[in-house]
């Protein structure tokens, strides 16, 4: 197994696990998509196994304190192999911090398996429709 750091090259490799994981905000746009894996303060490491990009992580940080786990993916088939954890892990040693945050819908076990402390928090939609505090 091997990792690197996001380059265009990889653009195709990461659309098809965004694609396989129902991402429809990154597949739609692939211009869009390469500029979110490359903007300032973002750091995006790849997997890649026999050629094959097999998982992905992007890792937001100010270089210092903060540093945020925005996407992690790795294909059902590589799955439990430590891949994600060894993503995470370049990820966040080449952003640079001191902790990283993170928010999940349905991988509570996973992150629960790392050193950790849970913390309640929200995902804010500041310019969205609201209607009783849910967003339309």
């Amino acid at each position: 197994m091997e990792f690197q750091s996001y380059n265009r090259g990889h653009l195709d490799g990461v659309l098809s696990i965004c694609a396989l994981e129902g991402w429809k905000s990154y597949v739609t746009d692939h211009e869009r998509t390469h500029r979110v894996l490359t903007a300032p303060g973002v750091t995006t490491v790849v997997a890649i196994e026999n050629g094959e990009i097999c998982g992905f992580a992007q890792v937001q940080s100010d270089g210092e304190i903060q540093a945020h786990l925005s996407v992690l993916a790795v294909k059902e088939d590589y799955r439990r192999q430590g891949i994600g954890q060894k993503l995470i892990a370049r990820g966040f040693q080449k952003a640079g911090g001191t902790r990283i945050d993170l928010i999940t819908d349905d991988s509570q076990e996973f992150y629960q398996s790392m050193a950790h402390s849970a913390k309640f928090g929200f995902r804010l939609y500041p310019d969205a429709e609201q209607i009783g505090g849910r967003v339309l």
